[in-house]
């Protein structure tokens, strides 16, 4: 077959739980191992090869606790093996520093992480010690992904890049569309300033959004050459309004949709591929 006409594969990441909301918001959250685990287990058979994992305290309240990341990786992997790609996220909300973020990090030493610019990298005398922490992930071969909140942060990372503080020529990074915040609904247009003709060019790039009309926004981005990410820690809602059943019912409209406008939907081993960095 023509390499032009093969199906592209995308991969499609589960975000299951986030950091703040609980039970009170959807009563199939999973904030524990044992139902991250089977979250894992249903978002795999819906289509999800990659999983975006928070963790929190007993309380519920968001947490960089090693032994609980520990944890649930081992419930995951216990239930899926190494079918899914177990993404740890370093995510501050605002009570962490990013001393403590790296420190946890290098501690658990997961698959992949995903490293927010503006809280590792906030200013240009934070720089230095964020070039350290992927030089870190380098060679230890943690898969990074780096969030970006605006364009003006991708174009601040290209210039990273280009003044040489990130260990590769290129990196994965997610596109974040809107903010969280009450009734925040994202729209496919929001994509748009992120891939402005005068924009970087990233070659691993993934989108993500907020509400209901977040499966049409990760399709638009799909379709752009993206990959994407769905699921409860930024919207609750099928396209149609209605609450998702389940994360994994998230997933499968996605898959389904991919699969209608002739996409594939990567498998973990592609994923290890494609979030892997150039050097």
């Amino acid at each position: 077959m023509d390499a032009d006409l093969e199906p592209r594969r995308v991969a499609i990441t589960v975000a299951p739980n986030g950091g703040r909301r609980t039970k009170a918001d959807h009563p199939s959250i999973p904030l524990t191992a044992a139902e991250l685990a089977r979250t894992a287990a249903e978002c795999l058979e819906a289509g999800a090869s990659m999983i975006h994992v928070h963790v929190r305290r007993p309380d519920g309240v968001h947490s960089l606790d090693v032994e609980a990341y520990r944890a649930a990786t081992a419930a995951i992997r216990a239930e899926v093996g190494g079918r899914l790609v177990i993404q740890i996220t370093t995510e501050s909300l605002g009570m962490f520093a990013p001393a403590e973020q790296i420190s946890m990090l290098k501690a658990v030493r997961p698959e992949a992480a995903s490293l927010a610019l503006r809280e590792l990298a906030p200013d240009e005398a934070a720089e230095p010690l964020f070039a350290d922490t992927l030089e870190w992930m380098r060679q230890h071969a943690v898969l990074p992904q780096i969030i970006l909140y605006d364009p003006s942060e991708a174009m601040r990372l290209f210039a990273m890049i280009k003044r040489g503080l990130v260990p590769w020529t290129d990196i994965p990074v997610l596109f974040v569309l809107g903010r969280y915040s009450p009734n925040q609904t994202s729209r496919p247009s929001d994509l748009l300033p992120f891939l402005g003709p005068d924009m970087p060019r990233f070659s691993n790039w993934s989108a993500c959004a907020f509400g209901r009309y977040e499966q049409a926004c990760v399709m638009t981005a799909a379709m752009l050459g993206g990959h994407v990410r769905v699921g409860f820690e930024n919207n609750l809602l099928m396209p149609d309004g209605e609450l998702a059943e389940s994360n994994a019912a998230l997933v499968k409209a996605v898959s389904t949709a991919a699969k209608l406008l002739g996409l594939y939907p990567a498998n973990a081993a592609s994923v290890r591929t494609l979030f892997s960095p150039p050097s």
